[in-house]
């Protein structure tokens, strides 16, 4: 079975169960009627929403649920149960167990049972561990929506000792993981397009993910695409999420509108009167297969242009550092999403690269974006973002 398929079958399994300990608990027993109520609708809403979100992925339903719904979904299922509400359940579960167990053994002996902890400090621990999963979710909901409809344009400087001096000051603007669908779609994709064609860039590269799931999200994501104005070229690369429904789906719907996507091959261009050869490889999340695919592009390299890489997963890096390939563009990690600070948190612990410059010691270098759209609601010291490339000539 599938991590998948565990997940999406645990959600609902490990929501009820909490719920049903949450409601045996004194703390809601002694609760108003009112209390009651709003919890049981709170608790509620959280697994209709995730029934429906289920169905209309199966087909089953046509009305996809409105994006806050989705986003308090997405943020119960993948942070507070499992991060704050199971851990009260098995704290709170262990230790009234272990509570019965002494007082039936002591019972068994004769002995008198163990007096209960004071009953208005358990009381309130009880209230807190009952509310705070469902109140941060909701609260955590209110923070994250807004938050999907702001991006920023992070300037960087990229030294490149290999640099050809014509290309010295040559501009690129980095887009990637827009994930077009139930949180980026709208009025926020034309103002992707409008900030992208204020910055007038040589070239504007796309790294992947420009749908978040759904290939009837395709034409409106072209469409901000094909607003997209570049000096000198415009090149996408496909991610994982594109090819969810379908891999040559996505792919001729691409092509068809005339765009440039890159799946082993390579384009070719010239900026500022100097050749450059844009590789591109497919979506593949096995490192060896990126080497392979690396290969493969290296191969289509003219000796006199300047190569660059876009792939979505940031750890081509290293195979297009050994390939000789100077320059690499990527995405994916949308900069570890939940950070603690911009250095500590899931980027490190699941990628070797994950948000801005990085060089190797030979001198190649790799940018990865935090992406400019979402397909979780909440971004925490990770902001969403165009990146502004200047391509700097140093010495060796």
């Amino acid at each position: 079975m599938s991590m998948f398929l565990l997940i999406l079958l645990g959600i609902p399994v490990l929501s009820l169960l909490w719920f049903f300990w949450a409601m045996r608990t004194s703390a809601f027993r002694q609760a108003g009627r009112t209390t009651r109520i709003s919890f049981s609708l709170a608790t509620s809403l959280l697994l209709g929403g995730f029934v429906w979100i289920v169905l209309q992925r199966m087909g089953r339903v046509t009305s996809e649920p409105p994006a806050v719904v989705q986003a308090a979904v997405l943020l119960w299922g993948l942070v507070f149960l499992p991060l704050v509400a199971l851990p009260t359940l098995i704290l709170g579960g262990g230790l009234q167990a272990v509570s019965r167990l002494k007082n039936h053994l002591r019972s068994r002996k004769g002995d008198h049972p163990v007096a209960l902890p004071d009953p208005g400090r358990r009381r309130f621990l009880e209230t807190a561990a009952v509310a705070l999963p469902v109140l941060a979710t909701y609260g955590a909901t209110g923070v994250a929506i807004p938050q999907t409809k702001h991006f920023r344009i992070r300037r960087i400087d990229v030294p490149l000792a290999g640099l050809p001096k014509d290309l010295d000051g040559m501009t690129i603007a980095h887009v990637s993981d827009v994930h077009v669908g139930k949180f980026t779609h709208g009025r926020l994709l034309t103002d992707l397009a409008e900030a992208t064609n204020q910055l007038k860039a040589d070239v504007v590269a796309l790294t992947g993910d420009l749908i978040d799931h759904a290939l009837a999200d395709l034409p409106e994501a072209l469409d901000m695409v094909s607003r997209f104005d570049p000096r000198s070229g415009l090149f996408l690369v496909e991610g994982n999420h594109d090819l969810f429904e379908g891999r040559e789906a996505f792919r001729s719907g691409v092509r068809e509108a005339g765009l440039t996507l890159l799946a082993n091959d390579s384009a070719s261009l010239e900026v500022r009167g100097h050749p450059i050869d844009v590789l591109g490889i497919p979506w593949a999340h096995a490192e060896a297969r990126m080497e392979q695919d690396i290969a493969t592009v290296a191969r289509l390299r003219r000796q006199d242009a300047f190569p660059i890489l876009l792939a979505h997963h940031p750890h081509a890096f290293d195979a297009a550092a050994r390939a000789g390939i100077p320059l690499t563009l990527g995405g994916h990690t949308h900069g570890g999403q939940l950070m603690i600070t911009p250095e500590i948190g899931p980027g490190p612990m699941l990628y070797r690269y994950w948000s801005g410059l990085y060089q190797k010691p030979g001198g190649e270098a790799a940018v990865i974006s935090n992406g400019a759209g979402n397909w979780f609601p909440l971004r925490t010291a990770a902001p969403a973002e165009i990146l502004y490339l200047t391509l700097r000539r140093v010495r060796a």
